[in-house]
Protein backbone atom coordinates (compact mmCIF):
# COMPACT_ATOMS: atom_id res chain seq x y z
CA UNK A 1 0.00 0.00 0.00
CA UNK A 2 1.64 3.30 -1.22
CA UNK A 3 2.33 6.27 0.91
CA UNK A 4 -0.31 9.69 0.08
CA UNK A 5 1.55 12.33 -0.47
CA UNK A 6 -1.13 15.68 -0.91
CA UNK A 7 -4.58 15.63 -2.51
CA UNK A 8 -5.93 16.50 1.07
CA UNK A 9 -9.19 17.96 -0.72
CA UNK A 10 -10.54 14.65 -2.22
CA UNK A 11 -8.92 12.80 1.03
CA UNK A 12 -11.62 14.72 2.97
CA UNK A 13 -14.31 14.43 0.86
CA UNK A 14 -14.22 10.84 1.02
CA UNK A 15 -13.74 10.91 4.63
CA UNK A 16 -16.72 12.65 4.68
CA UNK A 17 -19.05 10.23 2.81
CA UNK A 18 -17.46 7.24 4.64
CA UNK A 19 -18.13 9.26 8.20
CA UNK A 20 -21.57 10.43 6.95
CA UNK A 21 -22.87 6.98 5.52
CA UNK A 22 -22.98 8.60 2.41
CA UNK A 23 -20.12 6.35 0.54
CA UNK A 24 -21.60 6.19 -3.36
CA UNK A 25 -21.12 2.80 -4.84
CA UNK A 26 -19.48 3.83 -8.07
CA UNK A 27 -16.66 6.97 -8.21
CA UNK A 28 -14.55 8.36 -11.20
CA UNK A 29 -11.08 9.63 -9.73
CA UNK A 30 -10.19 11.90 -12.64
CA UNK A 31 -6.71 13.88 -13.05
CA UNK A 32 -3.19 14.36 -14.38
CA UNK A 33 -1.48 11.33 -15.08
CA UNK A 34 0.69 9.94 -12.63
CA UNK A 35 -0.39 12.21 -9.10
CA UNK A 36 -1.51 9.51 -7.30
CA UNK A 37 -5.40 8.56 -7.49
CA UNK A 38 -4.94 4.96 -7.35
CA UNK A 39 -3.24 4.99 -4.83
CA UNK A 40 -5.88 6.47 -3.23
CA UNK A 41 -8.24 4.10 -4.81
CA UNK A 42 -6.24 1.63 -3.19
CA UNK A 43 -6.13 3.61 0.49
CA UNK A 44 -10.08 3.77 0.02
CA UNK A 45 -10.24 0.03 -0.27
CA UNK A 46 -8.08 -0.65 2.64
CA UNK A 47 -11.05 1.15 4.48
CA UNK A 48 -13.75 -0.43 2.91
CA UNK A 49 -12.88 -3.44 3.27
CA UNK A 50 -11.01 -3.28 7.27
CA UNK A 51 -14.22 -3.54 9.58
CA UNK A 52 -11.60 -2.30 12.23
CA UNK A 53 -11.03 0.83 10.65
CA UNK A 54 -13.58 3.75 10.13
CA UNK A 55 -12.51 7.32 7.89
CA UNK A 56 -10.81 8.74 10.16
CA UNK A 57 -7.88 6.24 8.94
CA UNK A 58 -7.87 7.19 5.86
CA UNK A 59 -4.90 8.44 4.12
CA UNK A 60 -3.10 8.46 7.43
CA UNK A 61 0.99 8.84 7.75
CA UNK A 62 1.52 5.06 8.71
CA UNK A 63 -1.43 3.45 7.69
CA UNK A 64 -3.13 0.16 10.09
CA UNK A 65 -1.88 -2.86 7.61
CA UNK A 66 -1.06 -5.65 11.35
CA UNK A 67 -4.67 -6.95 10.82
CA UNK A 68 -5.63 -9.27 8.74
CA UNK A 69 -6.86 -7.18 6.32
CA UNK A 70 -3.85 -4.92 5.76
CA UNK A 71 -1.63 -8.27 5.63
CA UNK A 72 -3.46 -9.61 2.56
CA UNK A 73 -4.00 -5.79 1.35
CA UNK A 74 -0.02 -5.50 1.67
CA UNK A 75 0.93 -8.36 0.10
CA UNK A 76 -1.71 -7.80 -2.81
CA UNK A 77 -3.69 -11.30 -2.13
CA UNK A 78 -7.00 -9.87 -0.93
CA UNK A 79 -9.40 -11.40 -2.40
CA UNK A 80 -12.26 -9.47 -2.48
CA UNK A 81 -10.06 -6.19 -4.17
CA UNK A 82 -9.73 -6.42 -7.92
CA UNK A 83 -7.40 -3.78 -10.03
CA UNK A 84 -8.63 -4.09 -13.23
CA UNK A 85 -5.63 -3.04 -15.93
CA UNK A 86 -5.33 -3.86 -19.54
CA UNK A 87 -2.23 -5.79 -19.07
CA UNK A 88 -4.07 -8.33 -16.97
CA UNK A 89 -4.75 -9.74 -20.78
CA UNK A 90 -1.42 -11.75 -20.43
CA UNK A 91 -2.86 -14.18 -17.67
CA UNK A 92 -6.37 -14.95 -18.70
CA UNK A 93 -6.83 -18.55 -19.76
CA UNK A 94 -8.66 -17.39 -23.34
CA UNK A 95 -5.87 -17.79 -25.81
CA UNK A 96 -6.91 -14.87 -27.81
CA UNK A 97 -6.76 -12.06 -25.08
CA UNK A 98 -3.91 -13.47 -24.07
CA UNK A 99 -2.05 -12.71 -27.36
CA UNK A 100 -3.85 -9.48 -28.30
CA UNK A 101 -1.66 -6.40 -28.15
CA UNK A 102 -2.52 -4.51 -25.22
CA UNK A 103 -4.37 -1.20 -26.86
CA UNK A 104 -7.36 -1.30 -23.92
CA UNK A 105 -9.39 -3.24 -22.13
CA UNK A 106 -11.25 -5.36 -24.05
CA UNK A 107 -15.34 -6.76 -23.32
CA UNK A 108 -13.91 -9.99 -22.87
CA UNK A 109 -11.26 -8.95 -20.21
CA UNK A 110 -13.75 -7.46 -18.17
CA UNK A 111 -16.15 -10.01 -18.33
CA UNK A 112 -13.27 -12.14 -16.82
CA UNK A 113 -11.73 -9.94 -13.88
CA UNK A 114 -15.79 -8.25 -13.05
CA UNK A 115 -18.90 -8.76 -14.75
CA UNK A 116 -18.92 -12.52 -16.22
CA UNK A 117 -20.46 -13.68 -19.76
CA UNK A 118 -19.89 -15.26 -22.24
CA UNK A 119 -16.57 -14.19 -23.74
CA UNK A 120 -15.49 -14.06 -27.43
CA UNK A 121 -13.89 -17.99 -27.02
CA UNK A 122 -17.73 -19.00 -26.33
CA UNK A 123 -16.67 -19.72 -22.26
CA UNK A 124 -19.20 -18.54 -19.47
CA UNK A 125 -17.80 -16.37 -17.03
CA UNK A 126 -18.81 -15.98 -13.49
CA UNK A 127 -19.44 -12.55 -12.19
CA UNK A 128 -16.89 -11.68 -9.31
CA UNK A 129 -18.97 -8.68 -8.91
CA UNK A 130 -21.63 -10.84 -8.13
CA UNK A 131 -19.91 -13.21 -5.88
CA UNK A 132 -20.19 -13.04 -1.89
CA UNK A 133 -17.44 -11.16 -0.90
CA UNK A 134 -14.69 -14.12 0.32
CA UNK A 135 -14.37 -11.91 3.60
CA UNK A 136 -17.22 -10.95 4.18
CA UNK A 137 -16.90 -7.06 4.27
CA UNK A 138 -18.05 -6.29 0.60
CA UNK A 139 -15.81 -6.14 -2.75
CA UNK A 140 -13.94 -3.16 -4.56
CA UNK A 141 -13.29 -3.03 -8.00
CA UNK A 142 -10.67 -0.57 -9.42
CA UNK A 143 -10.23 -0.06 -13.19
CA UNK A 144 -7.07 1.81 -13.82
CA UNK A 145 -6.92 3.88 -16.66
CA UNK A 146 -10.88 3.22 -17.29
CA UNK A 147 -10.95 5.31 -20.46
CA UNK A 148 -9.08 2.56 -22.11
CA UNK A 149 -12.31 0.75 -21.81
CA UNK A 150 -13.40 -0.03 -25.11
CA UNK A 151 -17.29 1.45 -26.08
CA UNK A 152 -18.56 -1.74 -25.88
CA UNK A 153 -17.18 -2.88 -22.48
CA UNK A 154 -18.13 0.59 -21.40
CA UNK A 155 -21.92 0.23 -22.25
CA UNK A 156 -21.83 -3.55 -20.69
CA UNK A 157 -20.54 -1.87 -17.42
CA UNK A 158 -23.85 0.36 -17.22
CA UNK A 159 -26.10 -2.33 -15.66
CA UNK A 160 -23.61 -2.94 -13.01
CA UNK A 161 -23.12 0.49 -12.05
CA UNK A 162 -26.91 0.74 -12.10
CA UNK A 163 -27.49 -1.89 -10.57
CA UNK A 164 -24.75 -2.94 -8.19
CA UNK A 165 -24.57 -5.73 -5.81
CA UNK A 166 -24.86 -4.57 -1.53
CA UNK A 167 -21.29 -3.82 -0.65
CA UNK A 168 -20.35 -3.19 -4.12
CA UNK A 169 -17.64 -0.63 -4.71
CA UNK A 170 -16.72 0.39 -8.37
CA UNK A 171 -13.90 3.07 -8.33
CA UNK A 172 -12.71 4.22 -12.55
CA UNK A 173 -9.43 5.72 -12.24
CA UNK A 174 -9.08 8.01 -15.19
CA UNK A 175 -6.63 10.75 -16.36
CA UNK A 176 -8.92 11.27 -19.44
CA UNK A 177 -12.68 11.47 -18.12
CA UNK A 178 -13.96 12.84 -21.44
CA UNK A 179 -13.15 9.14 -23.29
CA UNK A 180 -15.49 7.59 -20.80
CA UNK A 181 -19.40 7.70 -21.77
CA UNK A 182 -21.28 10.45 -20.59
CA UNK A 183 -24.05 7.80 -19.32
CA UNK A 184 -20.84 6.08 -17.18
CA UNK A 185 -20.01 9.76 -16.06
CA UNK A 186 -23.74 10.50 -14.83
CA UNK A 187 -23.97 6.94 -12.65
CA UNK A 188 -21.05 7.63 -10.73
CA UNK A 189 -19.72 10.34 -8.17
CA UNK A 190 -16.83 12.38 -9.56
CA UNK A 191 -13.69 13.22 -7.80
CA UNK A 192 -11.21 15.65 -9.26
CA UNK A 193 -7.53 15.20 -8.51
CA UNK A 194 -5.01 18.27 -9.48
CA UNK A 195 -0.68 17.77 -8.83
CA UNK A 196 0.92 17.63 -5.83
CA UNK A 197 2.56 21.07 -4.47
CA UNK A 198 6.03 21.61 -3.42
CA UNK A 199 5.94 20.00 -0.19
CA UNK A 200 4.18 17.27 -0.80
CA UNK A 201 6.37 16.56 -4.29
CA UNK A 202 9.71 17.30 -1.76
CA UNK A 203 8.32 14.75 0.34
CA UNK A 204 7.90 11.96 -2.54
CA UNK A 205 11.20 12.16 -3.56
CA UNK A 206 12.85 11.96 0.04
CA UNK A 207 10.86 8.87 0.80
CA UNK A 208 11.67 7.60 -3.13
CA UNK A 209 15.36 7.57 -2.66
CA UNK A 210 16.12 9.29 -5.46
CA UNK A 211 19.79 10.98 -5.70
CA UNK A 212 19.44 13.10 -8.85
CA UNK A 213 21.61 15.95 -9.06
CA UNK A 214 20.55 19.53 -8.46
CA UNK A 215 20.12 20.68 -12.09
CA UNK A 216 18.58 17.13 -12.73
CA UNK A 217 15.78 17.21 -9.83
CA UNK A 218 15.19 21.22 -10.89
CA UNK A 219 14.67 20.23 -14.40
CA UNK A 220 12.21 17.21 -13.54
CA UNK A 221 10.40 18.75 -11.05
CA UNK A 222 9.42 21.51 -13.09
CA UNK A 223 8.58 19.05 -15.74
CA UNK A 224 6.59 16.80 -13.61
CA UNK A 225 4.45 19.44 -12.55
CA UNK A 226 3.43 18.27 -9.37
CA UNK A 227 3.25 14.43 -10.54
CA UNK A 228 5.10 11.83 -9.09
CA UNK A 229 4.65 9.74 -12.14
CA UNK A 230 5.74 11.94 -14.71
CA UNK A 231 8.56 12.18 -12.54
CA UNK A 232 9.34 8.83 -12.44
CA UNK A 233 9.04 8.19 -16.46
CA UNK A 234 11.49 11.62 -17.32
CA UNK A 235 13.92 9.75 -14.92
CA UNK A 236 13.41 5.90 -16.71
CA UNK A 237 13.62 7.32 -20.27
CA UNK A 238 16.16 10.64 -19.51
CA UNK A 239 14.15 13.20 -20.19
CA UNK A 240 16.65 15.51 -19.39
CA UNK A 241 19.36 14.35 -21.60
CA UNK A 242 16.39 14.66 -24.10
CA UNK A 243 15.79 18.34 -23.80
CA UNK A 244 19.90 18.99 -23.32
CA UNK A 245 19.98 17.05 -26.65
CA UNK A 246 17.15 19.03 -28.86
CA UNK A 247 17.76 22.94 -27.43
CA UNK A 248 20.17 23.32 -29.56
CA UNK A 249 18.64 22.51 -32.62
CA UNK A 250 15.46 23.88 -31.44
CA UNK A 251 16.98 27.72 -30.22
CA UNK A 252 18.51 27.22 -33.95
CA UNK A 253 14.89 27.32 -35.76
CA UNK A 254 13.72 29.69 -33.11
CA UNK A 255 16.64 31.98 -34.69
CA UNK A 256 15.29 31.30 -38.19
CA UNK A 257 17.65 28.48 -39.40
CA UNK A 258 16.92 25.68 -40.21
CA UNK A 259 17.93 22.31 -38.41
CA UNK A 260 18.14 19.74 -40.70
CA UNK A 261 19.46 17.23 -37.58
CA UNK A 262 15.96 18.59 -35.70
CA UNK A 263 13.63 15.46 -37.45
CA UNK A 264 15.75 12.44 -37.33
CA UNK A 265 17.12 13.13 -34.14
CA UNK A 266 13.20 13.46 -32.58
CA UNK A 267 12.37 10.46 -34.90
CA UNK A 268 15.37 8.45 -33.08
CA UNK A 269 14.21 9.30 -29.27
CA UNK A 270 10.53 8.22 -30.42
CA UNK A 271 11.80 5.16 -31.05
CA UNK A 272 13.98 4.68 -27.97
CA UNK A 273 11.21 5.62 -25.83
CA UNK A 274 9.22 3.12 -27.74
CA UNK A 275 12.43 0.05 -27.60
CA UNK A 276 11.92 0.96 -23.51
CA UNK A 277 8.61 0.58 -23.74
CA UNK A 278 8.48 -3.33 -25.17
CA UNK A 279 11.21 -4.40 -23.46
CA UNK A 280 8.82 -3.77 -20.67
CA UNK A 281 6.16 -5.54 -21.47
CA UNK A 282 6.83 -7.26 -24.60
CA UNK A 283 2.26 -7.68 -24.92
CA UNK A 284 2.50 -4.32 -25.28
CA UNK A 285 1.66 -2.48 -28.56
CA UNK A 286 4.32 -0.93 -30.99
CA UNK A 287 1.78 1.42 -32.11
CA UNK A 288 0.89 2.75 -28.42
CA UNK A 289 4.63 3.20 -27.54
CA UNK A 290 4.91 5.03 -30.30
CA UNK A 291 2.34 7.32 -28.89
CA UNK A 292 3.16 7.86 -26.06
CA UNK A 293 6.85 8.76 -27.40
CA UNK A 294 5.36 11.13 -29.54
CA UNK A 295 2.96 12.67 -26.46
CA UNK A 296 6.23 12.62 -24.56
CA UNK A 297 8.19 14.32 -27.14
CA UNK A 298 5.63 16.95 -27.94
CA UNK A 299 5.39 17.68 -24.08
CA UNK A 300 9.11 18.09 -24.06
CA UNK A 301 8.41 20.73 -27.05
CA UNK A 302 5.88 22.30 -25.38
CA UNK A 303 8.15 22.50 -21.81
CA UNK A 304 10.84 24.45 -24.44
CA UNK A 305 8.19 27.01 -26.13
CA UNK A 306 6.79 28.09 -22.54
CA UNK A 307 10.24 28.59 -21.59
CA UNK A 308 10.64 31.11 -24.45
CA UNK A 309 7.41 32.38 -23.80
CA UNK A 310 7.74 33.31 -20.32
CA UNK A 311 11.19 35.07 -21.06
CA UNK A 312 10.00 37.24 -24.46
CA UNK A 313 9.00 40.34 -23.65
CA UNK A 314 8.20 41.12 -27.41
CA UNK A 315 4.30 40.64 -28.42
CA UNK A 316 5.47 39.48 -32.40
CA UNK A 317 7.56 37.03 -30.90
CA UNK A 318 4.76 35.73 -28.29
CA UNK A 319 1.80 35.40 -31.01
CA UNK A 320 4.39 33.25 -32.98
CA UNK A 321 5.50 31.15 -30.00
CA UNK A 322 1.51 30.43 -29.14
CA UNK A 323 1.09 29.80 -33.09
CA UNK A 324 3.72 26.76 -32.70
CA UNK A 325 2.18 25.74 -29.32
CA UNK A 326 -1.44 25.56 -31.44
CA UNK A 327 1.01 23.31 -34.16
CA UNK A 328 2.28 20.96 -31.52
CA UNK A 329 -1.40 19.99 -31.01
CA UNK A 330 -2.33 19.41 -34.10
CA UNK A 331 0.28 17.29 -34.52
CA UNK A 332 -0.20 15.42 -31.29
CA UNK A 333 -4.08 15.39 -32.39
CA UNK A 334 -2.68 14.01 -36.11
CA UNK A 335 -0.57 11.08 -34.15
CA UNK A 336 -3.38 9.44 -33.15
CA UNK A 337 -4.55 8.38 -36.33
CA UNK A 338 -1.54 8.88 -38.38
CA UNK A 339 2.11 6.79 -36.30
CA UNK A 340 4.14 7.25 -39.63
CA UNK A 341 6.62 9.40 -37.06
CA UNK A 342 9.09 10.01 -39.81
CA UNK A 343 6.47 12.04 -41.64
CA UNK A 344 4.96 13.40 -38.77
CA UNK A 345 8.60 14.62 -37.28
CA UNK A 346 9.48 15.84 -40.68
CA UNK A 347 6.46 18.30 -41.18
CA UNK A 348 6.77 19.54 -37.66
CA UNK A 349 10.30 20.41 -38.40
CA UNK A 350 9.59 22.17 -41.40
CA UNK A 351 6.54 23.86 -39.83
CA UNK A 352 8.37 24.65 -37.24
CA UNK A 353 9.46 28.42 -38.23
CA UNK A 354 5.95 29.07 -40.00
CA UNK A 355 3.34 27.32 -38.22
CA UNK A 356 0.38 29.51 -39.67
CA UNK A 357 1.24 28.70 -42.73
CA UNK A 358 1.31 24.66 -41.69
CA UNK A 359 -1.83 24.91 -39.81
CA UNK A 360 -3.95 26.92 -42.83
CA UNK A 361 -2.65 23.95 -44.89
Amino acid sequence: MGIIHGHQRPLTTLRSALEGDRMHHAWIFSGPEGVGKCTVAEELARILLDPTLDGSHLGEPEPVLNTEVGTLLAAGTHPDLHVIRKEDAAWSDNRQLRERKQLNIPLDLLRERMIGGRTSDGKIKEAPAYRTPSMGNGKVFIIDESELLDRTAQNVLLKTLEEPPAGTYIILVTSKPDQLLPTIRSRCQQLPFGGLGADSMADWIRESGHEDDESSRSWLLTWAEGSPGRYENARKHDLVQWDATLEPLLNQMDDGRFAPDLAPTMVELIEQYAEVQLAENNKGSKEAANRSGVRTLIGLLGHHLRRKLSGSGDADAQTGICATIDLLVQIEQESESHINIKQLMESLSASWRDPEAARAS
